[in-house]
Order: C-alpha cells, then structure tokens, then sequence
C-alpha cells in the first residue's frame, strides 16, 4: 500500500506540475508586454547602499557611527517698532568625524526671502485660472520683501575676521586651517532682517499684525545663522534651501538671551533660567500650581490681563534667557497679547509642561483643546516611540500657520470674530496641534535630512497623528460627534485612492526630493501615513508593526537616520520581508487594483476528463498504467454529469471512497467532512503594487467566512492567480478587500457576481434631479 500512495503521489505532482506549466504559459501570452515581473519581490540590494562600519545591515548605527555637534551662545534684540531681529552669536562645532574639514558651512535659511533670491524663480508657472487679491498684489504690483540676511561680521575666537562666501542660502567659512578630527572651532557671526509678515507670503516664520489694536505676534525662527549637518552619507549636506525642503541641523546646546518690550510675553526653546526676573509674583503662583495640576490646565496670563497688556507698549525692554541641551534647534513666540496656560502631564517617570500660548482672538476654542491636544501627543507619541525627552511643549497659535521646532510650534485654527467656530475649524486646529508638537519626536528627535527626505518626517508623523487623533477621540469623546470616531484627514487607506488614482503625470514616488514633486501634501504627508498606516493593521499586525516602530525611534533616537536604516529596522525587528512594500509604495507611482476575474464549479469524478484524457493520449498512458486517480471536472464543460451534482466526493469517487477505507481507521472517517462544492477563483491584479489578498466568502446560508491570502501570493505571477475552494456549502459571493484596506483604486471588480455600480456621471445626475 506505501508503494500505491508513493506512486499515485508522484503522477499527481507530475500532473499538477504540467498544468501549472500550461496555465501559466497562457497566461503570459495574455499580457500585456513587460507585466509579467517579478521585481517587485526582488530585494532592495541594488537600490541600497552597502551596509558599513556607520551603519549596519539591520538598520541601527554602527560601531563607527559618529555625528556632529554644534553648541550656540546667542544674544537676540527684537526690535518691535520696526520689526526686525539683531543678532550675535558664538558658535563651537566640534569634529567628531573622521575627516579633517577644510572649511565649514552655515545655514542662512531667510535668504530664500532676499530681494535677489533665485527662489521665486523656480517653478515655470503659467497665468493662473483666478487669483485673490493679495496674490495678485504680491505677485504683480508689489516690491519684493527683503528678508534676508545681514551679515555684518565673522570673527574668529580672537575677534579677528574670517573670510566668508555666501552662495544663496549657504554661507561657507574659510577657515585658515582644517579643523583635524577630534578637534573643535568657535567663531561668531553679527547679523540683523527684517522679519516678514508671515500672513502674506506665508513664511514659516515671522509676525502677525492685528490692526485693531496695533500689535504683532512673533513666531520666530530660522533666525540665526545655522550650522549645516556633516555626515557619513554625503558630506556636507549643503544643498540650497528652496522653500520645500526643510531642514537639516546637528545636535548641540544653546544659551540664549532674548530682549523684547518689557511688556511682552515669551516662551522658546530651552529652560527659561530667570523665571522669577520676567514673571509677576502671581504668574510665579500660578505656574507652581500648574506644575502640580495634572487634570486641567492652569491659566499663567489671562485673556483680562493680555487685553490690558495690548493697550501698553512699553518702551523698557526685558530679557528672557534659556538653555537647551541636545536640540537641532531654536525657535520663541513673544507678544503683549498672548494668553498663556500650562498643564502638568506624567510620561514614566518624569513630569512634562504642556503649554499654550494665543491671543484673544483665538479663544474659546484655543483655551477649551489646545492644550489637551498637546497633552494627548506627547502620551500617545511617548507609547509608540519614546518618553518624550524634554521638560515642556508648546503650542502657539498663529494665523495660517504649521511649523514646529524643538518643544514649540506655531498652529492654525481661528473662531469667528463672535467666539463662533465651525466642526472643521476645531478639527483642523486639534490636528494641526497634534502634527507639529508631534514633530518633536520627528524630526526634532529622530533627526532626518528634511531637505532630502521629506515623507521620513512629515509622513512618519502624519501616520502617528493619525493614532493620536483616534485616541483623542476616545479620550475626549466630548469633542467629536456622538457615537462617531474623531475624523481623520489622513491615514485611512480609502481615502489615499483620488491621489494614487490620478494621472500619472503629476505623480512622484515617495523617495523624491520635496522641490520636485507637484503635490506634497499627498506625497510626503498622506501617502506615507497610509502605507504605515497600511502596513500596521493589514500586512504585519500591530503588535509585530508597533514593536518594530518603537525599535526604530529608540536606535534613532538624537541621531541621524536615512530611509535605508528605517526600512532595514522594520524588517529586523520584526522577522517580515518588506522589500516588496518598500520598493512598490516608496520607489514606484504604482497604485494597488485587486479583483475577482472569474469562479468556476467543480464536482468529484472517477472517470477522467477530457483534459485527462488528452493528457494521457499524449503520453501514451491509458488507466492501467495509472494508479486509481480523483478527477475534478468543471461544471460548465462537457464533463459535467448532472446527477453527481451536490454528491459528496465518497458517493461520486470510489478510487477516493477506497482510499479512505484502507488508509483510515473508522474513528478517522467519522471524523471526516466531505466537501460537497469545489470552485476554482481567479484574482487578477490590474494594478502594480502586490498587497495581501483579502477575501470574504458569502454561503447560500448567509453566513461568510474572510481569509487573507499574504501578499507573497503574487510573488511568481504578478497579474493573477487561482485559488480551489473545497467546502459543505455552496458559495454565492466573492468581495475582495471588503473594508476597504487596501488602497484599492477601483472597487468595480471586487465582487463575484459582479455588482452593477453606478458611474460617476449616473451619480452626478441622480444628485443633479434630487436637488431641485
């Protein structure tokens, strides 16, 4: 008997092998040319760079993983009247590297706003459709702004001058000797600009004029000239900022002075050193009791006293000094009319500040959720990454604005001039708060190269917003709708489908520098978010994914990570090949398309089909030179036999009926379920990128079973495959990716039988009629 089933195992493998091989071969005429690649499951060692002694293959720092460091004394004067920063500053950049520097570069961002800047420039636009007024001023009648920088000196440590040479928005220091490795240099750079409105042309940084009352709000930053990242990557990263691409800075420790009106309230990056200088006895009261207020927040300055405060404009001035330790840089808010209020939160073992900072005009809505906002980042963000490092984080608002920076950001988000608010208003500003305090943790602690890739911060961030909106929600469901979850912009997987649907033309892969894609809102915030999003809850599980994350922040954690050490850390620490998702969502404009192509019946039979029958004609082989066989034969073919339909396989297979008999014993078969329906399904991929096959079953009962097929499904035939369904009931339904968690373009095709959908231009009629 071992000899019969030896044997009759063999003609089945050499069978099964055969068709394989003819309906693959078929198969293959049918598409188109080129579809048929496997690259897709190809591993990145190509588009990779080769792992060294920097950076190992598993994605953490190397044994030689070294980074720079930048250390800054800086003395800032605001000049409020004429709205204008002065500014010294001492710089020490110490050479950890290797490499003996022959010269050093500065950062000298608000160049990009000089009146000869080649920014504006850049792009080849044409005449637009329509403008807003204040466009078209700016574009066509108005002068340019001059913003850039100043420079009135650059000294060495003995005060004596040192050679400089601006290019843009890069400045090199000829330095009159290399700085060897190990060694460290200190100079110092003068400088004053005139700060923009950032209301107009939307700068990252500048002020807020308030015509009824006469004041500013300043939200500061890129205001001093900063040191450029030298790394084992590429160098000098010096490339000119643009206006897309933001950031890339060392670590270092700052002192900082800052004088503004006396009358002025301020808060920045660092630990403020003179509290008990610049606060009132009461606001030192209230600040103690904030510290311990771990429930609500503690209001320092209040509306009542910030409308005082903008009647005054003082002439005397105030200095408020702070310092930092290991921050990739600066930034402070000071106005007479802001409102201030601070909250005690608990992450492990330390207390943290959660701050806001806005004007009148920002409440009710900024007093009743910004802070709580920032409480529900740095505990949401702190359980999937790490315990947010630093004593407070601040959130200020300000008009039209989304820009973070070490432990402060400025956000959007204003109510009606009556106090009213829309639902999209307060969503949008609970969301933009949570991104840019979120920012912390990237890039101001995970510290990418922002200029050269702008999805490792915006998109990671964007996909941990997308956690903490969820979980602000359930925190606080006062604030959403009820019985409804908190309304995420981005994240989900459907709602990615319009952009990766769109034409192809104006389309980048991920892995692109931010100046050269058209849209960078999808591209470097959405697209990444949802991949993650994607890969969290339908390819790896959350609990593989979460893991893997929190590996990736702790490694990086104060460092400088690429996309290669992100991506070889997700698989490292979680056992699961991901080239394919890498290469097909961050390398390619490849968009995701699963459907069911067709479903054919099958019934059990010993007389062998036609397709059987030809089989062994050609190999001259009759059914004596077989073992006893099982034959499958489709319902729709000549082979079909009405009266074994609905048969169990025992009753229409005595070769199978046998089988059992002589290789199970009586308690094995009472045991047995015999399928009564066999369907082989075919599911195409029309679309390029390979994602796990996610498949509900509907039975004549009513009941569904689901099945995820992995995506290594596709890893030998990228344009489709089959599946057998064996079961005791008959199948009446097929719907792929039911949930929507995909990313799935076009849902047409996801069903069995096929669903008659609407067009859109049906859709359009119907709500054309219902309208009027």
């Amino acid at each position: 008997m071992n000899k019969i089933k030896y044997c009759f195992a063999s003609v089945l493998f050499l069978f099964g092998a055969v068709v394989m091989a003819q309906e693959e071969g078929n198969v293959k005429e049918e598409r188109e040319p080129g579809h048929y690649n496997q690259s897709r499951f190809k591993q990145l060692y190509e588009e990779f760079s080769s792992p060294n002694t920097y950076r190992s293959a598993s994605g953490a720092p190397g044994p030689d993983y070294y980074q720079q460091q930048a250390d800054y004394v800086m003395d800032i004067y605001l000049d409020d009247k004429n709205a204008k920063i002065n500014g010294e500053e001492t710089i020490t950049y110490h050479n950890n590297s290797p490499d003996d520097l022959e010269f050093l570069w500065v950062q000298l961002d608000q160049n990009v706003r000089a009146k000869d800047s080649k920014s504006p420039l850049r792009n080849g636009n044409g005449v637009n459709i329509a403008y807003t007024a204040g466009n078209f001023a700016q574009t066509y009648i108005s002068e340019p702004f001059d913003g850039g920088f100043n420079i009135e000196s650059v000294k060495d440590a003995n005060g004596k001058p040192l050679s400089y040479t601006i290019n843009q928005t890069m400045m090199r220091i000829n330095i009159p000797q290399a700085l060897k490795s190990g060694e460290k240099i200190s100079f110092s750079i003068k400088w004053w600009y005139n700060i923009p409105d950032h209301t107009v042309n939307r700068a990252r940084s500048g002020y807020e004029y308030f015509e009824k009352d006469g004041n500013r709000a300043y939200v500061i930053a890129q205001f001093f000239p900063r040191m450029a990242v030298y790394s084992d990557v590429e160098g000098w990263q010096n490339h000119q900022f643009w206006g897309s691409g933001e950031f890339a800075l060392p670590f270092g420790n700052y002192d900082v002075s800052i004088t503004v009106p006396a009358d002025h309230i301020l808060d920045a990056t660092g630990e403020l050193q003179n509290r008990e200088e610049v606060f009132s006895k009461e606001m030192m009261k209230r600040y103690k009791q904030a510290k311990k207020s771990y429930d609500k927040p503690v209001i320092i300055v209040t509306q009542e006293e910030a409308e005082a405060a903008e009647k005054g404009f003082s002439n005397d001035t105030k200095t408020w000094k702070f310092k930092a330790t290991n921050v990739r840089d600066y930034g402070f808010a000071t106005s007479r009319k802001f409102i201030w209020d601070m909250q005690a939160v608990k992450i492990g073992n330390k207390d943290v500040m959660a701050v806001s900072l806005y004007p009148k005009e920002g409440n009710p809505l900024w007093e009743e959720y910004s802070t709580k906002a920032v409480v529900q980042t740095l505990q949401t963000y702190s359980k999937h990454t790490f315990d947010y490092p630093y004593h407070k984080a601040i959130s200020v608002h300000a008009k039209n604005q989304g820009m973070e920076y070490p432990m402060i950001c400025w956000n959007y988000g204003r109510p009606n001039e009556d106090g009213t608010y829309s639902d999209r208003t307060k969503y949008g500003m609970i969301s933009v708060i949570i991104h840019e305090v979120g920012h912390n943790f990237f890039p101001m602690i995970v510290n990418s190269d922002e200029r050269q890739w702008g999805w490792m911060d915006e998109g990671l961030d964007t996909f941990m917003q997308y956690l903490a909106e969820q979980e602000f929600g359930q925190t606080f469901p006062e604030a959403i709708a009820p019985n409804e979850k908190y309304p995420s912009r981005r994240g989900e997987a459907a709602k990615i489908v319009p952009y990766m649907a769109g034409d192809q033309s104006f389309i980048s892969p991920i892995m692109s520098n931010p100046e050269n894609v058209y849209q960078l809102g999808p591209n470097a915030y959405a697209k990444p978010a949802t991949a993650l999003n994607i890969l969290r809850e339908t390819v790896m599980g959350k609990e593989l994914f979460d893991h893997a994350f929190k590996t990736y922040a702790q490694r990086w954690m104060f460092k400088h990570p690429t996309p290669e050490d992100f991506f070889r850390t997700m698989e490292d620490a979680s056992a699961v090949d991901l080239d394919w998702f890498w290469r097909s969502w961050f390398y390619t404009t490849d968009y995701v398309d699963i459907g069911v192509k067709g479903v054919k019946k099958y019934y059990v039979t010993n007389k062998p089909t036609k397709e059987m029958e030809k089989y062994m004609a050609d190999r001259n082989l009759t059914e004596a030179d077989l073992p006893p066989l099982v034959y499958l034969a489709e319902e729709d073919s000549e082979d079909f036999a009405p009266e074994l339909k609905g048969k169990s396989p025992t009753e229409t297979s005595q070769n199978l009926k046998e089988f059992m008999m002589d290789n199970m014993t009586a308690a094995e078969r009472a045991q047995v379920k015999e399928p009564k329906f066999f369907y082989e399904i075919t599911f195409d991929k029309p679309g390029g990128i390979p994602m796990p096959l996610i498949v509900e079953y509907t039975y004549a009962d009513g009941t569904t079973e689901s099945v995820t097929y992995p995506p290594e499904i596709w890893r030998k035939n990228d344009a489709e495959v089959k599946r057998v369904m064996a079961t005791e009931k008959e199948l009446v339904g097929i719907v792929v990716d039911p949930k929507l968690e995909t990313a799935d373009i076009d849902t047409t095709n996801n069903s069995w039988p096929k669903k008659d959908e609407k067009s859109d231009f049906d859709k359009f009629k119907e709500n054309i009629k219902g309208d009027k």
